[in-house]
């Protein structure tokens, strides 16, 4: 029987990780729900600019931009766990070196970005298929707003070293300040100065700018970075590890991306009706994701942090009560959509036919929470881990088992097939990650420091 004491020191350990999973995702969260906002406003003012071609235009940048940086998104999840491995073995040096390192890669890609920004733009307006007075908008757009890659792509790296140094806080108001400057500035370019689709390209530009200078002088301020020596920073070793972490991420998207692409195809060749049934669909998964990623979070910063620390009993105490709260929120979120899920369509159009269509759809929506949350779950702990292989690893093999399941059931089940292939993709995801965390069990995984 444990004494007193020792089951007093187990509920603050049990009380204090919960809180700092708490402190980690409620900010994330809070930042996710706040993304949209930033999309509705841009539609709304692209809708009173005078025609229609302006709503599809800023649909369409947004979409190549969506696109583009999603290939990026290495530099957060890199740098998050990399960092916190460097907090959790308390190297101020290290960390400050991850940070410098992911900045010198997005800096050199967004200014190859703008030097290649034509073709770039071509390229990606031909892999759409977009033609005509959209895309000669959408070009516009483009080639203004894509100043602002450095910007956006050192901030995917700030973002990542904030959560590894445990605090989603500053992540969370940069968001913030980033959406009022661009909705501001938007605002004020359209209908003060007389501009049209540009003003939302030079809003985004001036706001990720701004961002940025925020991400800087916090980390000058609270952190007191200084600059490191360049040829530390330049070390062939460390960066050689930081592009193999990076390189699994990059491929992982691909994966990912492949996935995502596919499933709207095979929306859009079945007509508008069932296109835009799955689109609202998706938006039901794109909610519970919200929340879903925000425990992501917690689980890169705080899973990183006990590994630098080689604290094995932090470790697998923030494993358990991610998975407590991933599947609270699967339930509260399965329970919603189950009896709810017709409001919620009914509140996303009031289109007759596609409503209608929606309702034998329902009930993928409410499959979704639990077929999906171990997969954010174990994501976020694989990333703090920088166990990025694994991660490479069990996408790949849901993307086979997303295309295998698609080919042999859409024929007979048609859209439902396509509904069936997704939802094992995300369980495939979730139980791989599962059955490769069983190496975290080795009492040797936690025993040594890696030089960060």
């Amino acid at each position: 029987m444990p004494g007193k004491a020792e089951k007093t020191n187990a509920n603050i350990s049990r009380k204090a990780i919960c809180g700092a999973i708490l402190s980690l995702s409620v900010p994330a969260i809070v930042t996710n729900v706040t993304v949209p906002v930033l999309g509705i406003t841009d539609v709304a003012i692209a809708g009173h600019l005078g025609s229609t071609v302006f709503i599809a235009a800023i649909a369409i940048g947004t979409n190549m931009f969506n696109m583009l940086y999603w290939l990026f998104n290495f530099l957060r999840m890199g740098s998050s766990g990399l960092t916190a491995q460097a907090y959790g073995a308390g190297d101020k040096v290290a960390s400050t070196l991850v940070l410098s390192r992911a900045l010198m890669i997005a800096v050199a890609v967004g200014v190859i970005m703008i030097l290649f920004r034509n073709p770039l733009c071509d390229l990606i307006l031909d892999s759409m298929d977009v033609t005509g007075d959209s895309r000669i908008v959408a070009q516009t757009y483009f080639l203004i707003r894509i100043w602002a890659a450095p910007a956006t792509l050192s901030i995917f790296a700030f973002t990542g070293w904030f959560v590894g140094m445990q605090n989603s806080k500053v992540t969370m108001w940069v968001s913030l300040l980033i959406n009022v400057l661009n909705i501001a500035g938007s605002l004020l370019l359209v209908f003060y100065a007389g501009m049209d689709i540009d003003a939302l390209a030079h809003g985004t530009v001036m706001a990720q700018w701004g961002g940025l200078i925020a991400a800087v002088t916090v980390c000058l301020k609270k952190y007191k970075l200084s600059l490191p020596n360049v040829r530390e920073v330049v070390n062939w070793s460390e960066l050689k590890r930081f592009f193999s972490i990076n390189i699994d991420i990059f491929l992982r998207t691909i994966c990912l991306i492949a996935v995502t692409l596919w499933f709207t195809r095979i929306g859009a060749s079945q007509g508008d009706t069932m296109l835009s049934v799955n689109a609202l669909i998706m938006q039901l998964f794109t909610v519970f994701s919200f929340f879903m990623d925000g425990f992501a979070f917690a689980g890169e910063g705080l899973s990183g942090r006990f590994k630098g620390a080689c604290d094995s009993v932090g470790f697998h105490l923030t494993v358990k009560y991610l998975l407590i709260f991933g599947i609270a929120i699967s339930t509260v979120f399965t329970a919603l959509y189950a009896f709810c899920g017709e409001l919620f369509i009914g509140f996303l159009t009031d289109d007759i036919a596609v409503a209608y269509a929606s309702k034998d759809y329902i009930y993928w929506a409410a499959t979704i929470p639990f077929a999906g949350f171990l997969a954010f779950t174990w994501d976020g702990i694989f990333i703090g881990t920088t166990e990025t292989r694994s991660m490479l690893i069990s996408m790949a093999l849901a993307m086979g088992v997303f295309f295998g399941v698609f080919y042999l059931s859409f024929n007979r089940l048609g859209n439902h097939g396509l509904w069936l292939a997704f939802i094992s993709y995300l369980a495939v995801r979730g139980e791989v990650l599962w059955l490769l965390s069983r190496r975290f069990k080795n009492l040797d995984y936690f025993s040594h420091k890696e030089n960060i």
